[in-house]
This record gives C-alpha cells, sequence and structure tokens, in this order.
C-alpha cells in the first residue's frame, strides 16, 4: 500500500493570507484523508464502492455543513474554512468531497435558507453528525441542463402532497435518509419538497457501470404517488431560485476541491520526477517535464488565489453566481489538464492504481459536468460580462 506523502503547494504563500482557525481546519481534513481516505480509497473505486465508514468521521470533523449555525448542529465557520475542507477531502477523492458537498451545501442549505423552524430543528443536527445523509433532487432523465422543463411534479391532497417523477444521477441516492427533491405545483411553480426514505412509492436504484467517481454512490429518485406531509414542503422559496442558489454554493465547494485533486497530482508527478532515472538523471531534469511541471504549480497557484478572493467575497456576502460559476469552471478545467499532464510524466505508471493520479482523472470528467458543465459556466460568464442570454 503506497504511503500518502502529499504535501502542499503554496507557491505565492498565500498560508499568510489564511487565519490560525483556517489553517487548523485544513490540517485536521487533510490528517484525517491521509488516515483513513487515501489508505483504502483505491480499493473501494476499483471496487466501485462508497466507504460508507467514514461518514462518521466526516460528520465529527466538521465537514458537513461547516457553515451551518452552530445551534442547528452546524461549525459555524467561514467560506475559506469550507473550501479549505473540500479541497482537502478532494485531494483524497472527489466522491468522498461529493458526498460533502451534497450533504451540506444541496441538503442542509436549502433546510436552513428556506425551511421552517420544524423543519431546520428535525433534520439539520442529525444532517450535520451523518446520523442522516441526504441526497438532492434536480437532474431528470431528459432535463439536465435545461431544469425548469422538470416534469417531476407534486399535487395537493388535503394535508399532503402527492410526487411524481424520477431524477438521475443523484450522488448518496443509494443510502440517503433525506432527499430534498424539487418539483413543479399544479401551477407550474418549482417547489422544494422533503421526502424521507421509507415512504410509500419512493424508490432510490443504484447507478452501475460507472468510469468515473466511482468510489461516489450514485443512484436515481424515482417518485410513484408518494404522499409526502404538505409540512415537508419547504416555504420560503418558489421557482428555480431556490435550487440554483443550492447550485451555487456547491459549485464554490466545487472550485476548492478540484483544486485538490489537482494538487494531489502535481504533487505526485513532481516527486516521481526526482526520482525516475532515464538516461542517467531524473526526467524532472528534462525540459518538457519541467514545462509540465511549471505549468501545473502555475495554474494551481491562479486558482488558489482564485478561490481565495472568492472566499472572501462569500464571507462579506458580495460573491455573485456568475463568480462561482468562473471559479468552478476554472477548476474543474486545471485540474482535468493537470491530471491528464501529470500521468505522462508518469508514463505507464500513471494508469496503474499505484498511483492516484488516473482515478483523479476520470473523476474530474464527471466534476466538469456536474453542477453546470463546462459549456454552461462559459455561457454564465458570457452572459455577465455582455448582458445577452444566450441559453434561449
Amino acid at each position: 500500500m503506497p504511503q500518502d506523502l502529499f504535501q502542499s503547494p503554496d507557491y505565492y504563500l498565500l498560508d499568510e493570507l489564511l487565519t490560525d482557525e483556517h489553517k487548523l481546519v485544513r490540517e485536521s481534513v487533510r490528517a484525517y484523508v491521509k488516515k483513513e481516505i487515501t489508505p483504502v480509497i483505491e480499493t473501494y473505486a476499483q471496487k466501485a464502492e462508497f466507504p460508507t465508514q467514514v461518514i462518521q468521521g466526516l460528520g465529527s470533523l466538521g465537514c458537513f455543513g461547516p457553515t451551518v449555525p452552530v445551534e442547528y448542529g452546524g461549525g459555524g465557520l467561514d467560506y475559506i474554512s469550507y473550501g479549505l475542507m473540500m479541497q482537502e477531502l478532494e485531494r483524497g477523492d472527489s466522491g468522498i468531497r461529493s458526498t460533502a458537498s451534497v450533504q451540506g451545501s444541496l441538503v442542509m442549505f436549502p433546510i436552513l435558507a428556506y425551511g421552517s423552524e420544524a423543519q431546520k430543528q428535525k433534520y439539520l443536527p442529525k444532517l450535520s453528525t451523518g446520523e442522516w445523509m441526504g441526497c438532492f433532487g434536480l437532474t431528470e432523465p431528459n432535463h439536465g441542463s435545461d431544469p425548469g422543463s422538470m416534469q417531476t411534479n407534486i399535487r395537493r391532497a388535503g394535508d399532503h402532497v402527492v410526487l411524481n417523477g424520477a431524477k438521475m444521477w443523484i450522488s448518496n441516492a443509494p443510502f440517503a435518509d433525506v432527499a430534498v427533491v424539487w418539483a413543479k405545483d399544479e401551477e407550474g411553480v418549482v417547489r422544494g419538497v422533503i421526502v424521507e426514505r421509507g415512504m410509500a412509492g419512493f424508490t432510490t436504484p443504484e447507478t452501475h457501470g460507472k468510469w468515473s467517481l466511482r468510489a461516489s454512490a450514485t443512484g436515481e429518485l424515482v417518485f410513484d404517488n408518494v404522499r409526502v406531509p404538505f409540512e415537508n414542503v419547504l416555504p420560503g422559496v418558489k421557482g428555480l431560485k431556490g435550487p440554483l442558489s443550492c447550485l451555487t454554493k456547491a459549485r464554490y465547494g466545487i472550485a476548492w476541491g478540484a483544486v485538490g485533486a489537482a494538487m494531489d497530482c502535481y504533487d505526485t508527478a513532481l516527486r516521481y520526477s526526482k526520482e525516475r532515472i532515464q538516461f542517467d538523471k531524473p526526467i524532472g531534469a528534462f525540459q518538457l517535464q519541467q514545462k509540465k511541471l511549471a505549468e501545473m504549480i502555475t495554474e494551481i497557484t491562479k486558482a488558489q488565489l482564485l478561490n481565495w478572493r472568492l472566499g472572501v467575497l462569500m464571507n462579506e456576502g458580495k460573491a455573485t453566481p456568475a463568480q462561482v460559476s468562473m471559479a468552478k469552471r476554472n477548476g474543474c478545467e486545471i485540474a482535468a489538464t493537470i491530471a491528464r499532464d501529470a500521468r505522462q510524466i508518469l508514463g505507464g505508471m500513471g494508469i496503474t492504481g499505484e498511483f492516484s493520479i488516473m482515478r483523479h482523472m476520470m473523476n474530474m470528467e464527471s466534476v466538469i459536468t456536474y453542477e453546470g458543465t463546462h459549456d454552461i459556466h462559459l455561457l454564465i460568464t458570457g452572459m455577465d460580462i455582455t448582458g445577452f442570454n444566450a441559453f434561449n
């Protein structure tokens, strides 16, 4: 079993911009990843299984809903702490970070922001510890980038609503206890509904055959006349603003997380380039390998600066969804490129499970697509700077 020797690159001394609390949070999660995740994650990825034993540890570390107020069981931390947590988790594996992102940004956040006090008291404390796990139902088999065309629907039936439809590509679905589901009411208005496992007609078939995010549990949400108490409808939001605001929070975490994957690939390739001897010298002494490594650290440094500044804006309540889109797209793009270049530095060894690079590379193909594809985020930026909507 290869030893986790990861050392975090910090070419521009960004640690000087972090508080002691930020660094403590980061080091706590990094130590957990080195001890509990990297030693086993390759085995779970090869088996296409999620390591459910990490849930309790992630809950204890505060990785579920770190920005949620303490009174609801959250960590009460700022957004830079949240970003650093996601960076370190994805350094271990994108699937682990996905589980934490979904729990905090897509399940706990909408309940906190749009739920009733009773909903907050009932769900948030158990979600924060991982006693209950959640998932987020927006994407449908026929509606991905265009969620406004969703067909999943609810209709009022006395003190209940009746839910019908299906959602697809849902992280955590196979084991989730709670699902925050977005559906249209009789007037065609999008509403959020909290669905609990065990409600009649609610099933979560698992998605198999993935070549990416293999250590993440992915599935469908199927609703066949599911009767949900009306008190489970989120009262505080109507329309696509609800799910899109959740995605903004999750995309912020992805921006940091993707850079964590990039950092791991760079660190692995740098170490290998110093140890691998060809033509009587380390391959890191050759110009083309130095070019790859220099470009990697440049892109990582730019992304770290972008993410830190975005975190400051998030803390001040100034960050826009378009700014978050830019950081998500950038992080995913540089991580995908760095993973590919790092694999080339390792040659044939780069495709083996002895190193993390190929797993990161495959994972990034999902991360660059979910929660807004690469193209969609480009168009979000384009619309923001020109004022023209290219979507329709």
